[in-house]
C-alpha cells in the first residue's frame, strides 16, 4: 500500500492511498471462507456450498467492505503517525468521485481524501487588551424584592376566621349535586378536600366564597372553577379520565380557612435562614442579601464575559479557515442540514471553531491539566444546582456522590465536563492576562445585552 500527502495550500491537502490486490486479497478470502461455512443454501449441505457460488453472491460486497476497512484504518494510522493536525474528518476527494470504480474488474485501486489542516497561529495577550466584566448592581428595588421573596419562602399558612381577600386556602367536604342542587345519591364525595381560591379560574364563583366562615357551604360548578382535569382529579381523588367527563355542581362545606402569611423580616427570620446570631441587624441582613444576589448572578456574569472574550480574541487573532472544505464536511456529517442552512449559519459555526482553536491553543501552550477530582467536583456542583432547581436545597453527600459518579461514568457526559473545565481554565488565564474593567449594571441593562 502506498500513501502520499499532497498539499494544495497551507490549509488544504489531499491524502492519496493506493491499494494493491496483495493488500486485501487474503482478508477477502478469509471472509469468503467464513461465509461458505455458514451459508445456508437449498440443495447444499452446510459448509459444502461451492466457493464460486459464494463469490458470486457475496464477493463484491465483501471486497467493498474490506477495502473500506483498510482505508479507514490506514487514514487514521497515517494521520496519527505523521502528527497531522486536521479539522473535521477526511472527505472523499471530489475529483476521485468523478471516476467511478469498476469493482468487478479492477484489481488495484487508488483513493483520494481531502483534509483540512488546522491553521498555525499564536495568541498573544497583554494588559493593553481590555475586557469588561459586568456585575449586577443590587439597587434598593432588587434588594427589597429579594427580601420579600425570602419572606414568602419562609412564610406559613395561618388559620383565619373568614374568607376576605380571595387568596385563601379552604378545606372542606366536597359532595356531588344533582340537577336540583341536592346531594346526588351515590355521587362523588371527598372529605377534607383542599382548595386554593387564588388559582381558581372563575371570578364569579370565587366571589361567592367571600365572607364565608367555617361551617358555611358554597355550591358551584367544579369544572368551571378549575378547568384543568388534573386539578379536579386531585381535588376529588379520582382518575383523570373520570375528571374529564365530570360537569356536575358540587357543594363544599368549609371546615378550615387558611391564609398564607409571609414571614416577618426580623431576628427570627435571620436565625431561620442563617443560623442563630449569625445576622443581628437589618444592615447586616441587607449586606448578606446583596452578597447572595451577586453570587446567584455570577454565572450570568461569567457567561457575558465568555461572549465578550470570545468576540475579542476571535477578532484579534483572526484565524483563517478552509471555508469550502468545512461547508462540505458539515453537509456530509449532518444529513439534516441543507446547503442553504449551512450558508445561513456558517459565520456562527466558523466563529465557534475559531474560538475552540484559540481555547485549545492557550490550554496546550500553558500545559494546563484537568484532574479527576476536578471532574468529580464539577459533576457534584452541577448535580447540586439541578437539585436546587427542583426546590431541594439539601442533598446528602453520599447521594450526591453516587449521582456524580454515575454522570462521569458516561463517556459523553464526562467529555462535556472536561470541555467546560478546559474553557474555564482558559477564561481564568485570559482574566489574568488582560485588563479587566469591572462595571456594575442594572438587571434591565444586563438583560438588554442578550436581546
Amino acid at each position: 500500500m502506498d500513501i502520499t500527502l499532497n498539499k494544495k495550500d497551507d490549509l488544504n491537502a489531499t491524502i492519496s492511498i493506493k491499494v494493491a490486490q496483495d493488500d486485501y486479497q487474503e482478508k477477502v478470502d478469509n471472509v469468503l471462507k467464513d461465509y461458505r461455512k455458514k451459508a445456508n443454501v437449498p440443495g447444499f449441505r452446510p459448509g459444502k456450498v461451492p466457493m464460486g457460488y459464494v463469490k458470486k453472491m457475496y464477493g463484491k460486497a465483501i471486497l467493498v467492505d474490506e477495502i473500506n476497512k483498510i482505508l479507514s484504518e490506514s487514514l487514521v494510522e497515517y494521520i496519527r503517525k505523521e502528527e497531522l493536525n486536521i479539522l473535521g474528518e477526511p472527505l472523499p476527494s471530489e475529483e476521485s468521485e468523478k471516476n467511478p470504480i469498476d469493482w468487478d474488474n479492477q484489481k488495484d485501486f487508488e483513493f483520494s481524501f481531502d483534509i483540512a489542516n488546522a491553521p498555525e497561529f499564536e495568541v498573544k495577550l497583554s494588559k493593553r487588551e481590555k475586557i469588561t466584566f459586568y456585575e449586577l448592581k443590587a439597587d434598593d428595588k432588587l434588594i427589597d424584592d429579594t427580601i420579600q421573596n425570602y419572606a414568602y419562602r419562609n412564610g406559613s399558612n395561618q388559620p383565619t376566621d373568614e374568607v376576605k381577600d380571595l387568596d385563601e386556602t379552604v378545606k372542606g367536604d366536597l359532595i356531588e349535586l344533582n340537577d336540583a342542587n341536592e346531594p346526588l345519591e351515590e355521587g362523588i364525595k371527598k372529605e377534607e378536600s383542599l382548595m386554593s381560591l387564588h388559582v381558581m379560574k372563575d371570578d364569579k364563583i370565587k366571589e361567592t366564597f367571600k365572607g364565608k366562615k367555617a361551617g358555611d357551604s358554597v355550591d358551584f360548578n367544579l369544572k368551571t372553577a378549575y378547568p384543568n382535569d388534573t386539578e379536579i382529579a386531585s381535588l376529588l381523588d379520582i382518575p383523570k379520565e373520570d375528571a374529564a367527563d365530570l360537569n356536575s355542581n358540587f357543594r363544599i362545606t368549609l371546615s378550615e380557612i387558611n391564609k398564607f402569611v409571609p414571614a416577618e423580616v426580623n431576628q427570627e427570620l435571620y436565625d431561620q435562614m442563617y443560623g442563630e446570631g449569625a445576622i443581628k441587624t437589618d444592615k447586616e441582613f441587607r449586606e448578606k442579601v446583596v452578597e447572595e444576589i451577586k453570587n446567584s448572578f455570577k454565572p450570568q456574569s461569567e457567561y457575558k464575559f465568555l461572549i465578550d472574550a470570545k468576540d475579542k480574541l476571535v477578532d484579534k487573532v483572526n484565524i483563517d479557515l478552509p471555508d469550502e472544505f468545512l461547508k462540505r464536511w458539515l453537509e456530509a456529517t449532518n444529513k439534516e442540514l441543507t446547503k442553504e442552512k449551512i450558508e445561513e449559519d456558517y459565520d456562527s459555526f466558523k466563529k465557534d471553531m475559531q474560538w475552540q482553536l484559540i481555547v485549545d491553543k492557550i490550554y496546550k501552550t500553558n500545559e494546563f491539566k484537568i484532574e479527576d477530582n476536578e471532574i468529580m467536583d464539577f459533576a457534584k456542583e452541577s448535580t447540586r444546582q439541578q437539585f436546587m432547581q427542583y426546590g431541594l436545597s439539601y442533598v446528602p453527600d453520599e447521594q450526591l456522590e453516587n449521582y456524580s459518579k454515575e454522570i462521569v461514568s458516561k463517556p459523553e457526559e464526562r467529555r462535556k465536563i472536561i470541555d467546560k473545565l478546559v474553557e474555564n481554565k482558559v477564561l481564568d488565564f485570559i482574566k489574568e492576562s488582560v485588563k479587566i474593567e469591572n462595571k456594575e449594571v442594572s438587571m434591565d441593562e444586563f438583560n438588554n445585552f442578550f436581546k
